[in-house]
């Protein structure tokens, strides 16, 4: 599966994947997805926001237990986060019924669409309509950075966007979902462990700082004539990293776009996406204060116009406590001669995070040797990643077979 998975969407140049919403690499991903779901005669649907679930047992029947993730990916992103966790799953239940396990709830393998956000700027796209986080008008106003909106990318992909909204009828027919990703970090690196229990996701969000400053020749305007924004952008992208410095926070300006864009131009306008994470919501709220003071003080002396706008947020996360002590006593944690399962908190948003307002939701995560994510780089050894699928198995025989 890994084989047949590693070629798609993967830039030649950067080595990284480019496996955005509703574009070829992701139908060739979900080809790929649908694919593995027949190849096991389990009963496949697209739901009405777009998210592919793989069924056994009566997808109706209720009080199912879901596994999966996303297939797509951030620009020249890596090959794990997402995917390890689809592959992972259809290879857990290859294990289970290898065990010959009888299933005593229906089993859902799931993909949801537009985790990453990465093309029209909202992260989770299809879990937020599923759980009604997302308004199906917000959603027709998302565009990617070449004009084109939501709606038209989805038909350009042969599917009908007027379906999208919540989903509240397949929402309640889920009794646990259980997400495996690998860790975005380095805590199990650190603690020698091969997989580990997620504890709460913290709070973020996205926010878009415009800077409207004026366009001129960069060959003769004096500089004290200048109304530069890309100064003023400058000065709140160190403000950011001091705040969330002084805070014990994180805060990264990770994407501009530039109006004219020339290189001999002053620019008109420079827009700007801060992303920023805490422990919890005083601190981010304290970080997010803190640098938009910032910005405007410095835009105030600049002669700079400034806007800015929340694009997205996420709450804190607790994953539920029942269902998480139940992962940790499935997989032996604590119990004479097994070792203790790591329960890690994580900076960073998944489906099951957006899901977890709706049904009971738990993640495992499998060790990233190198912390790094988001980036070709990130990495996970092969007995890591057979660990992650033994526990994902175990969890699910535990959950949903007799």
């Amino acid at each position: 599966m890994w084989a047949e998975l590693l070629p798609i969407g993967r830039s030649s140049e950067s080595g990284g994947y480019r496996r955005h919403a509703w574009t070829a690499a992701d139908a060739d991903c979900r080809a790929w997805f649908r694919t593995q779901a027949e190849a096991r005669g389990l009963g496949y649907e697209l739901d009405r926001n777009g998210n592919q679930w793989a069924w056994q047992g009566d997808a109706t029947a209720g009080d199912a237990v879901v596994i999966g993730s996303h297939l797509d990916s951030v620009p020249d992103g890596g090959a794990f986060d997402g995917p390890l966790g689809v592959v992972s799953s259809f290879a857990a239940l290859d294990e289970l019924r290898d065990r010959g396990a009888q299933f005593t709830r229906p089993l859902a393998i799931t993909n949801f669409g537009d985790e990453e956000g990465a093309r029209f700027g909202l992260a989770c796209v299809g879990s937020r309509l599923a759980a009604g986080q997302l308004a199906p008008e917000k959603a027709y106003e998302l565009r990617d950075g070449d004009g084109v909106s939501l709606p038209q990318a989805m038909e350009a992909a042969g599917y009908d966007p007027s379906t999208i909204g919540p989903d509240p009828e397949r929402l309640a027919r889920i009794g646990a979902f259980v997400e495996l990703h690998v860790e975005q970090g380095r805590a199990l690196d650190l603690s020698g462990d091969p997989v580990g229990i997620a504890s709460a996701i913290w709070p973020h969000g996205r926010w878009r700082y415009d800077f409207h400053g004026e366009a001129n020749h960069a060959g003769t305007t004096r500089l004290a004539d200048r109304r530069d924004p890309m100064l003023t952008y400058a000065e709140t992208v160190i403000a950011a990293r001091t705040q969330a410095q002084l805070a014990g926070a994180l805060a990264t300006f990770g994407k501009i776009s530039v109006e004219p864009n020339g290189v001999n131009a002053i620019p008109s306008l420079v827009r700007g996406w801060l992303d920023s994470r805490a422990a919890d919501q005083d601190t981010l709220d304290q970080v997010i204060a803190g640098i938009e003071s910032a910005a405007h003080e410095a835009a105030a002396r600049s002669g700079i116009d400034l806007k800015v706008v929340r694009e997205s947020f996420t709450p804190v996360v607790e994953f539920e406590h029942a269902l998480r002590d139940e992962l940790a006593r499935l997989l032996g944690s604590g119990h004479e001669g097994t070792p203790r399962i790591p329960v890690l908190g994580t900076g960073a948003g998944h489906d099951a995070g957006i899901l977890s307002a709706s049904v009971p939701t738990a993640m495992l995560f499998v060790r990233n040797p190198t912390g790094v994510s988001h980036s070709p780089a990130e990495y996970a050894a092969e007995d890591d990643c057979v660990a992650g699928v033994r526990a994902l198995a175990d969890v699910t025989e535990g959950l949903a077979c007799a």
